[in-house]
């Protein structure tokens, strides 16, 4: 029996061993349409940084009290290695298959309706907890801070979400361009951070945490060997979500160029402020005195002029990447919903082309979390959903390029498949070095991983949308291999 069989009376596309598809008519993708061209390579690469340069003023620094200074630095030169061998390899299938779907989408086409969905909620489970964790740091800075008299953080958690879910539901060329200038003010607070701390700069802090007798222990590394790939967790912080640029491939101008170049650019402005803030901070401060900071930049210049400055400007921080999160976690939520993988009605936009249940429902699960106040356990959930996601779609990379080597693809990664393949063995050991570092939150957020898997695996590939653009591009190709 062939393995693909399209029904023209019914419309439906049946995959006898994964899924079940039906087409829909024109009204229902209608009611499901982003709005086209609304961003350019400057704004995608904004927000790239945006996603990620939260992880800049705060979290990053906990992985020196798992490695050290030099256990870190080792870890984050790895980490940033993979993470920029995985983005020449996500350039290369964005610019080959620009849909909403972002990872999800290439790994439909590589892996089939399961790992689609598989990589699809792994990086939906990330994009869902990592705002309830940067909602517990901007609490944490308000009240430092002693904004509006607010002692109490749930206050600002459910501020932050009603806030920025109202922004988001203008549309997204509004509040892309919202985020730009926020994510714009976070970096001048970085810059001024980095001109304060050179002058408090000695290279003595560095490693002025003792060595243990672990093994291949010293001063540069004093947790030995093993603190190495216990930091990884918190190296990923330095770039984790960097990867949600291909989620507005559909709203962006000339997607098929401008995503790729987008993303590319915001790594390479990552890798330098990670760096930045990574030697100098630890330098002036001490590698001792931060590993327990909540608020490392800050502390790290003391109580000066430029502290106050960068404390206020670092709120500016978090908010940024709450927000854009927030934009990546909707529509990837769109996406599948859209698709049929999950609830039909979370996909359906407003007159502004926002999807307006998708961005309230994950956002009401990230408030709730976020009461837990519990921000480090939450940071380590959404690592470990990224590094999931990270595996299976190096392994689409890898699969589309032998299965498909014809496919139209306007960037090539550089070094091909050796180039993703690299980035997909580091991302594996980053799976496992979540489970060692807090083994509890990796269990919680498999468990919410093996339930994504057995709601698809039960109900939703019984109901699938053929004719929606991410799964468009994959029933298409699979119809004309069988053909061949």
């Amino acid at each position: 029996m062939s393995r693909v069989e399209v029904s023209k009376n019914s419309g439906a596309v049946q995959h006898h061993d994964a899924a079940d598809f039906h087409s829909e008519d024109s009204s229902y993708l209608e009611k499901r349409t982003l709005r086209k061209g609304s961003a350019g390579w400057v704004l995608l690469a904004g927000l790239g940084v945006s996603y990620v340069i939260s992880g800049d003023f705060a979290g990053w620094n906990n992985g020196l009290a798992e490695g050290g200074f030099g256990g870190l630095l080792i870890a984050a030169v790895v980490i940033a290695g993979m993470y920029l061998a995985m983005v020449l390899g996500m350039a290369e299938m964005s610019s080959a298959l620009p849909a909403a779907g972002g990872g999800y989408t290439f790994a439909r086409r590589a892996l089939g309706p399961w790992g689609g969905f598989a990589t699809g909620t792994a990086i939906l489970i990330e994009y869902a907890i990592a705002p309830a964790a940067i909602a517990t740091f901007i609490g944490s800075y308000v009240e430092s801070l002693n904004l509006f008299g607010i002692t109490d953080g749930w206050w600002v958690y459910l501020a932050v979400y009603a806030i920025f879910i109202g922004i988001h539901l203008t549309g997204a060329g509004e509040a892309l361009k919202a985020m730009f200038v926020i994510t714009a003010i976070a970096l001048v607070g970085l810059v001024i951070f980095a001109v304060a701390a050179i002058g408090m700069f000695d290279v003595s802090n560095l490693t002025d945490i003792a060595p243990t007798d672990a093994v291949g222990a010293s001063t540069f590394l004093p947790f030995g060997l093993f603190g190495i790939w216990a930091a990884v967790p918190f190296a990923i912080w330095f770039f984790l979500a960097v990867e949600g640029v291909p989620l507005a491939a559909e709203e962006a101008r000339e997607p098929e160029k401008n995503v790729p170049r987008g993303i590319i650019m915001s790594m390479l402005i990552l890798i330098v402020t990670g760096a930045v803030v990574l030697f100098l901070a630890t330098g002036a401060m001490g590698a001792a005195g931060l590993a327990d900071s909540g608020n490392p930049l800050v502390e790290a210049l003391g109580d000066g002029t430029a502290a106050k400055v960068v404390n206020y400007i670092g709120l500016a921080g978090l908010v940024a990447s709450f927000f854009s999160i927030m934009y990546a976690y909707s529509r990837q939520t769109f996406a599948l919903s859209r698709a049929g993988y999950l609830p039909r009605n979370l996909s359906i936009t407003n007159s502004r082309k926002a999807p307006t249940l998708a961005l309230i429902v994950p956002g009401v699960i990230g408030f709730v979390l976020s009461l837990t106040g519990a921000g480090a356990m939450l940071l380590n959930m959404a690592v470990f959903g990224a590094a999931v996601s990270y595996v299976l779609m190096m392994v689409s990379h890898i699969v589309l390029r032998k299965r498909e080597p014809q496919m139209n693809r306007p960037y090539r990664t550089p070094g091909g498949i050796a180039t993703t393949s690299f980035a997909l063995v580091i991302a594996a050991a980053a799976v496992i070095a979540t489970f060692l570092v807090d083994p509890v939150a990796a269990l919680w957020t498999f468990i919410a991983f093996v339930a994504f898997m057995a709601y698809f695996g039960l109900y939703s590939r019984h109901h699938l949308v053929a004719n929606s653009p991410d799964e468009e591009f994959a029933v298409l190709a699979e119809a004309e291999e069988e053909l061949e």
